[in-house]
């Protein structure tokens, strides 16, 4: 990646999380990161490539943390357990304002948008490794638990960024952690009498 395209893509990206996707404009990211506009045009042919970038930046930021939670000689449930814990640590980050996945999708409802196809792409890759990291515990029937982590994750993103992260963090925690109980219990042979 070139040095100009790097830093348009640093600063639009602070810009995007911090203020939103619709109202940080082209002319204020040109002036923020000291480029031209040609520049711009050069790397990213419109704003809408500018945002898919920047969620792509996201998507492969989440993809290696959740590589090296896997690539540490771990239990499956503690791998669950560290991605969690990685999710935890974003929403206590000073600035933290919420899912950037989720904030655009908000401001891009349109399925056939590329900035929504690029969230929905992030979501879908998201739900297929909590489903294989649970299938990797022993669950039989991972998917219905992915799907309850997955929600447990989007509500601990939305409140996370609306009052004191802490005890959102701790609830997100915890629920994961009965999550894998009720899993380990329903994987659990009965003793023969």
């Amino acid at each position: 990646m070139s040095e100009a395209r790097a830093r348009l893509l640093g600063t639009a990206s602070a810009l995007f999380y911090a203020e939103g996707l619709h109202s940080v404009g082209i002319d204020r990211i040109i002036a923020a990161a000291g480029v031209t506009r040609a520049t711009l045009y050069r790397h990213f042919p419109g704003k809408d490539d500018l945002v898919v970038a920047y969620l792509t930046q996201g998507d492969e930021a989440i993809r290696a943390r959740t590589d090296a939670a896997r690539s540490r000689d771990s239990s499956p449930e503690d791998v669950v357990r560290a991605v969690g814990r990685s999710i935890a640590d974003d929403i206590r980050r000073p600035g933290f304002r919420g899912c950037a996945f989720l904030n655009a999708a908000a401001e891009y409802p349109d399925p056939t948008h590329p900035v929504h196809r690029a969230v929905l792409r992030h979501r879908q890759w998201f739900q297929a490794t909590i489903t294989e990291l649970l299938a990797a515990t022993g669950e039989t029937d991972p998917e219905p638990a992915a799907r309850h982590f997955v929600m447990l994750r989007d509500g601990a993103m939305a409140a996370g960024c609306l009052t004191d992260p802490e005890p959102i963090c701790e609830t997100f925690l915890r629920g994961i952690e009965e999550l894998l109980e009720h899993l380990g219990h329903g994987r659990r042979q009965p003793h023969p009498s």
